[in-house]
């Protein structure tokens, strides 16, 4: 394991929370941009691990619980992050059975590393800036379903698993375009990258949520930690 990965692991144990507010820190500190594949992979399963921890306790009430109409719930968050995630997944197939077909945006000259970087950045837990989320991403309005923890954490291994079988296709070269713009082209190791930060920024999200009052609580519930 190399300095940094352990450093975090340090300091994950350090920061293990004992209350909400103070839970999962690490993710602010993470320079995102450039994140390598170990420790994506890294970062990538700690989601999974932080989602049992974070919300695994919540029940149906809890986890549909909005702090205003146009807000979203924990539950919204953790299935927009699904969606979100899932419109990758045909770009992913095509690429590992050679079927990815490039464009001549994909050899424009620093274009996807501009591209890339200002996704990467954008998408991070502390960057300040809104975003309107699209259409084929948008969760559901409807009352969510407890098991959708469950399901988060079952996707969340399902992408690990799918970024590792990537891992030799030289993702640092291999420049695909965006799902959602056209126009966006970036390397699939930014992908990987995009994808974390945009978990962690939904899973911070999703925790002032739960810090909001009015949040619902309930008498016999007890914040676990893995």
């Amino acid at each position: 394991m190399n300095s940094y990965s352990e450093g975090v692991r340090k300091l994950r144990r350090a920061f293990k929370p004992r209350s909400l507010s103070l839970a999962v820190p690490i993710s602010i500190i993470m320079d995102y941009q450039n994140l390598t594949l170990p420790q994506i992979y890294d970062e990538a399963e700690a989601v999974a691990g932080d989602a049992k921890a974070l919300f695994g306790h919540l029940n149906a009430e809890q986890l549909n619980w909005k702090p205003a109409a146009d807000s979203w719930s924990v539950a919204q968050c953790l299935d927009h992050l699904i969606s979100i995630n899932q419109e990758y997944y045909p770009v992913f197939d095509r690429i590992l059975k050679g079927e990815y077909r490039k464009t001549f945006l994909h050899g424009m000259p620093f274009l996807p590393t501009i591209f890339g970087r200002l996704m990467v950045k954008t998408l991070s837990p502390d960057s300040q800036r809104k975003l309107k989320s699209p259409g084929a991403a948008k969760p559901s309005s409807s009352s969510i379903d407890p098991q959708i923890v469950d399901r988060f954490i079952a996707h969340q291994r399902e992408t690990l698993a799918k970024m590792k079988s990537l891992g030799n296709s030289d993702p640092a070269g291999m420049i695909i375009t965006s799902p959602f713009a056209g126009i966006v082209v970036y390397s699939l190791l930014d992908t990987f990258r995009l994808i974390v930060a945009h978990e962690r920024r939904h899973f911070a999200q999703a925790q002032r949520v739960m810090e909001t009052g009015g949040f619902p609580t309930v008498q016999t519930s007890q914040y676990r930690v893995r």
